[in-house]
């Protein structure tokens, strides 16, 4: 059967479900005219792998085809390759089964069902069948309540299931998150989302790329209810809707974003549009805005259309872009956010320019693209976030000891579940009964928590065909959130189906045994290739790892647009479609490498793909379209740093970072962060000091001291590495003569409650007379955890500097709750204790005019009552500033 034809009698089925009396999801007649006309377009570009034939053969209603029609027409490919036609019909059906369920199901506006209930991914999870079994346990929790209430009882539920804990970058399932039982801001809010939706219940997950005032970013939750929408913090029960931990630092943020699946014409500003999501900001719903127009130019002061137009904010001492526009045909573009200053790079060709923009201040810049990758220069940068002006929604205390009640309960709900995870002595019987290292099992079955049970099978089997030892290497290779949510199929296959060499290495194991590339959804593949590709061909390959690179230059098309979410296609995927992105391509090469026994993988410093030869052991680069193998060029780079009083050694990622030059800006180098918890990574003195190799081209280095205020002073520095040259640049930290400054005070005679003491006793009384610090926890919450791991990571500092660090509760519950295990290596300085009748918080938010609720507060301050330093709530590297200031006291 023809493609032309296929279309005709799609339409000719359409027209027939037309004339009859079933209901339309769609009833606005021009988007459903667009909606049809994009979905014709996506099949036409996915013409091989049959994926649209059981679209046109299952049996469906009008509402239910048209529904279909939607999801297919504006899913990434990748999902269009890797599930099945019945299962987003299961999806659909489910979501008119709510609809018509819920009491608020038809008080729901069509196109909020369309944009915020209807569609299945979030994020860019593994896509899971978490509707159905959360539409179980929650609709009858729900069912009678109003839409508003039943938000709040769906984050109620959604705490008995996850707590947060920080993690990798990759986005856990809900229902990974849920046998986990924990999860970072991103995996609690796509679970939260899941189940907000399952309810019919519109919902979408808000981002702020990155703070303004701080290191790091958030994810958090907005729901509609009755004409409004509402945030929420993701697991994170509050009282009341619109309030969370989040109200003050969100109020200091220059952009929130989300992406809605489809077209969408909703009234918020749309910041771009794909042929998957349109992608709109959100920030008036939090913080004071402006608007500013970005005007390009060339070197002839003719204004520039087209030209690429990056707006950046300035984190983890990167300038990090939150928002991407084009000029349109009178050379200009424009964003509203918050109002602080970000830097805008602007890019056509091989030209560029930028400048920083400060929002409220300037409602016009002008960038000319007078620069290009040859050049080399310095510029500093003073870059200031927005203030603080959080406006917080009124709780009762009768609200407030309600909620905590709840919450208490829930812990323990969560607590019950995770003690069914496997112990240390569990464990040990294991080691024993398969006669495998325990220290090993016991790592693998601790870590895996709720998944457990796959990875003692997996064991178990592996035991029995005289490979435990190869599974332990196996399982060893794998991230920590892989053990989580790891399949005993995909386990299997690459444990029994991997063609390892005779001289195994720690390389080998990563380079061919790892099943994991980079963030894909992990499936069984080399079992797969080895059938797909005949062994004669295989053969030749392994010989000569180039003809692969070939191959996929000859049989691959790329098409980013299709995916434009990023949603890594599996290798099978790409395999049958043919049709692909860019990423899938690379994990694809590296897959299919790997199944023929080829060692493969992709740099995690430059993201490079790569191989071994496994006749001369030399590594190259891939390169699609070279016809034969390839190396790149190579030069060194030192870097000469003065150390300041403040800083012996600057810190990749809080003191500096480097990019390189492609396609008109500059894409971060991304060097091992270590364990932050233990003050490790990537540094000056290991990395710059003595010589770092980096493949030729033109680089950026970025460098920032960040202000106990949260600003910034930075310094950009464009060099070039050339080819067995040296390259030398100079690394300045800026200092403000200024910074450690009396800024408030704060009186030292305060009286608290020694933890297991029956008397008061003064913060002058504990530290002696000099300088102390003073904390006021909130336990459980993001924010403080983020503290107390970043104080960890100063603890030599803080031990040597020797003055007294009072950490309080706001009462005895709260100190009950904290666990000190939860957090190793926190100095030996630390007292504990509580904070009777909010004293002492009450006095610092008083005299430092601060939020009186919001916690974590810190603050440095000396027995003559002066504050030189004060931090409340979500601060990242707090660590630092501490000692930073504590350095220029």
């Amino acid at each position: 059967m023809t493609k032309q034809l296929k279309l005709c009698l799609f339409a000719f089925t359409l027209l027939i479900l037309g004339g009859c009396s079933q209901a339309h999801f769609i009833n606005d007649e021009t988007y459903l005219q667009q909606l049809t006309q994009d979905y014709e377009s996506k099949e036409r570009s996915m013409q091989q792998g049959n994926f649209f034939d059981d679209l046109r053969l299952l049996k469906m209603t009008k509402a239910e085809r048209e529904a279909m029609m939607f999801l297919y027409a504006y899913m990434p490919s990748s999902d269009i390759t890797d599930y099945s036609t019945s299962y987003f019909l299961e999806n659909v059906r489910l979501t008119f089964q709510a609809e018509k369920e819920m009491s608020w199901g038809t008080s729901v506006p069509e196109e909020l069902v369309r944009h915020f209930v209807l569609p299945i991914r979030v994020n860019n999870e593994n896509l899971d069948t978490s509707r159905d079994v959360f539409y179980s346990e929650l609709k009858d929790r729900v069912k009678d309540l109003s839409m508003k209430d039943a938000i709040l009882e769906v984050n109620h539920w959604c705490h008995e299931k996850v707590v947060y804990q920080p993690s990798d970058a990759r986005t856990s399932s809900p229902l990974a998150s849920v046998k986990t039982a924990y999860g970072r801001c991103g995996e609690e809010s796509t679970f939260a989302v899941a189940a907000l939706r399952s309810v019919g219940i519109p919902a979408r997950q808000v981002y702020t790329p990155r703070w303004a005032h701080t290191d790091d970013n958030h994810a958090w939750v907005e729901a509609w209810a009755d004409g409004e929408w509402y945030f929420l913090g993701a697991c994170e029960p509050e009282p009341v809707l619109n309030l969370g931990w989040f109200n003050s630092p969100a109020s200091r943020g220059m952009l929130m974003h989300t992406k809605v699946f489809g077209r969408y014409n909703g009234p918020e500003e749309i910041m771009e549009e794909t042929l998957n999501y349109t992608e709109i900001n959100v920030i008036e719903n939090y913080a004071p805005t402006a608007n500013a127009k970005v005007f390009v130019l060339d070197d002839s002061r003719e204004f520039v259309s087209g030209a690429k137009v990056e707006f950046k904010v300035y984190n983890y001492a990167e300038f990090y872009t939150v928002a991407q526009k084009f000029t349109n045909g009178e050379g200009y573009t424009s964003l509203t956010a918050g109002k602080g200053d970000m830097l805008v790079w602007a890019s056509k060709g091989d030209r560029f320019g930028f400048t920083k923009c400060s929002f409220g201040e300037e409602q016009e810049v002008e960038i000319v693209l007078n620069h290009s990758a040859d050049d080399h220069f310095n510029v500093e940068l003073d870059i200031v976030p927005p203030v603080e002006s959080a406006h917080l929604p009124e709780v009762t205390p009768e609200q407030r000891a309600q909620n905590d009640k709840r919450m208490a309960e829930e812990d323990a709900i969560r607590k019950a579940y995770v003690s069914t995870f496997v112990t240390k002595d569990q464990a040990a019987q294991k080691a024993d009964e398969w006669q495998l290292n325990k220290e090993k099992v016991a790592k693998f079955l601790i870590g895996s928590r709720g998944n457990h049970e796959i990875i003692s099978s997996f064991l178990a089997q592996a035991v029995v065909e005289k490979q435990g030892d190869l599974a332990l290497e196996l399982l060893n290779v794998l991230s920590a959130k892989d053990l989580r949510d790891i399949s005993l199929e995909v386990l299997e296959d690459h444990l029994y189906n991997s063609l390892l060499p005779k001289d195994l290495t720690l390389e080998t194991y990563k380079e061919i045994l790892n099943p994991r590339v980079e963030n894909e959804m992990l499936t069984a593949y080399k079992g797969y290739f080895q059938e797909k590709i005949e062994e004669d061909e295989a053969v030749e390959m392994r010989k000569n790892p180039l003809m692969l690179v070939n191959w996929c230059n000859r049989e691959i098309t790329v098409f980013n647009e299709l995916n434009a979410q990023k949603i890594r296609m599996s290798p099978q995927g790409v395999w049958l479609s043919r049709t692909t992105d860019n990423l899938s391509r690379d994990i694809f090469f590296v897959a299919v490498a790997r199944s023929l026994g080829i060692p493969a993988w992709k740099d995690e410093v430059t993201n490079k793909v790569q191989y071994r030869n496994l006749i001369t052991r030399e590594v190259f680069d891939v390169d699609f379209s070279a016809d034969e193998e390839t190396k790149a060029p190579q030069g060194t780079v030192i870097a000469k740093y003065k150390p300041i009083k403040t800083l012996s050694d600057p810190k990749y990622y809080t003191h500096f970072t480097i990019s390189k030059y492609e396609n008109g800006t500059y894409h971060l180098l991304n060097f091992d962060s270590g364990d932050s918890d233990m003050g490790e990574g990537a540094t000056w003195s290991n990395l710059l000091e003595k010589g770092l190799k980096l493949d030729t081209g033109s680089y950026m280095l970025v460098t920032g001291t960040r202000l106990a205020s949260g600003a910034v002073l930075s310094s950009v520095n464009l060099f070039t590495v050339n080819e067995g040259k040296t390259t030398t640049v100079n690394l300045v930290m800026r200092e403000d003569s200024e910074q450690v400054q009396v800024i408030g005070n704060f009186n030292s005679e305060s009286k608290y409650l020694p933890l297991e003491e029956t008397e008061l006793k003064s913060i002058l009384q504990t530290t002696g007379r000099g300088y102390f610090v003073v904390g006021i926890l909130g336990v459980g919450q993001e924010p403080t955890n983020h503290a107390l791991k970043d104080i960890a990571a100063v603890k030599e500092d803080l031990e040597k500097w020797g003055r007294g660090m009072v950490l309080l509760f706001p009462d005895q519950q709260k100190a009950d709750k904290f666990k000190k295990d939860d957090f190793p290596n926190l100095p030996s300085t630390i007292i504990y204790g509580i904070d009777v009748d909010g004293i002492v918080q009450r006095d610092i938010a008083e005299s430092m005019k601060l939020n009186k609720s919001a916690l974590p507060i810190f603050i440095i301050a000396d027995t003559f009552n002066r504050v030189v330093f004060v931090s409340q709530g979500y601060t990242i590297g707090l660590g630092n500033q501490l000692m930073k200031t504590i350095h220029g006291l």
